[in-house]
């Protein structure tokens, strides 16, 4: 038991993404109080992307073919420890407040975030290699419009939805195809998420707090 508890607090083999990708922009949601629960998230003690080495060196190269394009990576989110996971499900069983409910869901209930795999119980992004990120156009600063905004948790959000237009779609297609190209893996229900194909711990859940601090032990 000690040692499985030292392997999920191990950050070794984890890296700062920016000093892969200098040029990405953080947005990191979960330390901010602009998020679906409306507060900061435990375990995000700093506005920082942690992920493994490996998944930083494939966006580094994600990040090359689409500065060449004219885009920049906006990160939003990458490695989250299992006690911002707990966090997230103690919310959806026990708190009653839903003050983020127009902006985040306002066509479902709490509990329905759960069923339709917007919210996980145990979440890939606690393995270290997932994502969530979108592109900014260099040309305006701006984020390219994907059709719904980060953790929005609708039908609108899925990646292959044909309500949004045409060039939103585009703009979906052109993320997911250089992800996938570069050995990351989509899922049916968010446009914004991706996990590395190769994932160098796919079955372990770390729980060092989100600080550049723990890189440095």
């Amino acid at each position: 038991m000690d040692f499985e508890k030292a392997a999920i607090n191990d950050a070794s083999g984890f890296v700062l993404l920016s000093d892969y990708v200098p040029s990405i922009v953080q947005e990191i949601r979960y330390h901010s109080t602009y998020n679906f629960i409306g507060e900061r998230i435990d375990g995000y003690e700093q506005p920082c992307a942690i992920i493994t080495k490996e998944a930083a060196r494939a966006l580094k190269a994600v990040s090359n073919e689409m500065n060449v394009k004219g885009y920049r990576l906006k990160v939003f989110d990458a490695y989250r420890p299992a006690t911002a996971v707990k966090h997230f499900v103690l919310w959806g069983i026990e708190d009653l407040d839903q003050k983020m409910k127009p902006f985040f869901y306002p066509e479902l209930e709490k509990t329905e975030l759960f069923e339709r795999g917007y919210i996980a119980s145990k979440s890939s992004h606690s393995r270290g290699s997932t994502v969530d990120l979108t592109l900014l156009d260099m040309s305006t600063g701006k984020e390219v419009d994907m059709g719904s905004p980060f953790d929005f948790f609708s039908e609108i959000s899925h990646p292959d939805y044909k309500g949004v237009t045409a060039e939103q779609y585009e703009n979906r297609m052109m993320l997911q195809k250089v992800m996938i190209k570069h050995g990351f893996e989509p899922i049916d229900c968010e446009w914004w998420h991706f996990t590395l194909k190769n994932e160098p711990h796919p079955s372990t859940y770390f729980e060092f707090p989100n600080t550049a601090e723990v890189l440095k032990r």
